[in-house]
């Protein structure tokens, strides 16, 4: 019986203590200490890169800790992780955000298309949108040039009488968001011969290598100059301003209010020439995201 009582009351404690530990913050239960946030991004180079350069930035000019989870996952994944407090930051692009995330009409204007998307991301999701980081990262349909000049294809417009006898290649995102595929060919008038979705990293190499004959490419990477390609003009003017800039929990502002002072830093230094520079240096020159990051910070005098 005494052993039993033993065993009992161990049991007791044992269960006890886990259950105050889970409360406590920063050891599982849920909830980070004052000083610690998760900055997050999607599943593409770029975004990787951002992720380093905030949480350096974050974590060199204040006392505060970041987690990094690159490579989250695609923008529903990511928006959702943000929403649900499973991470405090990213960066999103502002066509995505108002046509993906709050579903509206694409708009030109790139000022007012940041203004609606601040508000509404205030309104339903009680998210604020920093200061964009400088550059504009749309998709710009893609080609060898070779077989663009061969076929007299400039535009996307120029592409509807070729499509039928064209393969196109993109990332799976892009087949699924509402300003991708499906509404680029309504809008256009395309019908290609095939579509393929591929992980995103893997299309410029497939069009290089004549696996595909058009692609959806980001108008900041770096491979489309290393590889020699052509975006078409966007003639009619299909695709939103995608500017990028920092998304941030409105609670973790109120717990940690010096965050919006550092991140603003990086407003507008970032053009779409530097943008695509560092994409490069991590895709073409193999460096890591992180080294990018840092190194860019330092260029511009970001670090103390």
């Amino acid at each position: 019986m005494k052993v039993k009582k033993i065993i009992a009351i161990t049991l007791l404690l044992f269960f006890t203590g886990t259950m105050l530990t889970g409360c406590l913050p920063g050891t599982g239960g849920g909830q980070l200490p004052e000083n610690r946030i998760i900055i997050a991004g999607k599943n593409f180079t770029e975004q990787d890169v951002l992720v380093h350069i905030m949480a350096t930035l974050v974590e060199e000019n204040s006392d505060i800790v970041v987690e990094r989870r690159g490579y989250l996952g695609g923008t529903n994944v990511v928006h959702e992780a943000i929403v649900n407090g499973s991470v405090d930051i990213y960066a999103e692009y502002t066509g995505t955000g108002w046509t993906v995330i709050l579903g509206e009409e694409p708009i030109d204007d790139p000022d007012e298309i940041y203004n609606l998307v601040q508000e509404g991301y205030d309104v339903q999701f009680n998210l604020r949108w920093l200061a964009p980081f400088g550059f504009n990262n749309t998709y710009g349909l893609t080609m060898r040039p070779e077989q663009a000049q061969e076929l007299g294809i400039a535009s996307i417009s120029d592409l509807q009488e070729h499509a039928p006898n064209l393969n196109f290649g993109c990332s799976h995102e892009f087949l699924e968001r509402p300003d991708g595929y499906a509404r680029m060919n309504e809008y256009y008038g395309l019908n290609f011969q095939s579509v393929t979705g591929m992980d995103p990293g893997l299309t410029y190499a497939a069009l290089r290598d004549g696996a595909v004959d058009v692609i959806d490419g980001f108008t900041t990477d770096g491979r489309i100059p290393a590889f020699n390609l052509q975006v078409l003009e966007d003639d009619r003017n299909f695709f939103p301003p995608y500017y990028a800039a920092p998304v941030v929990r409105e609670d973790t502002l109120e717990r940690l209010p010096q965050l919006e002072e550092i991140l603003n830093r990086l407003s507008g230094r970032l053009t779409e020439a530097e943008m695509a520079r560092l994409n490069a240096m991590v895709d073409l020159e193999r460096m890591r995201a992180e080294t990018v990051a840092r190194m860019w910070l330092e260029e511009e005098g970001l670090l103390p």
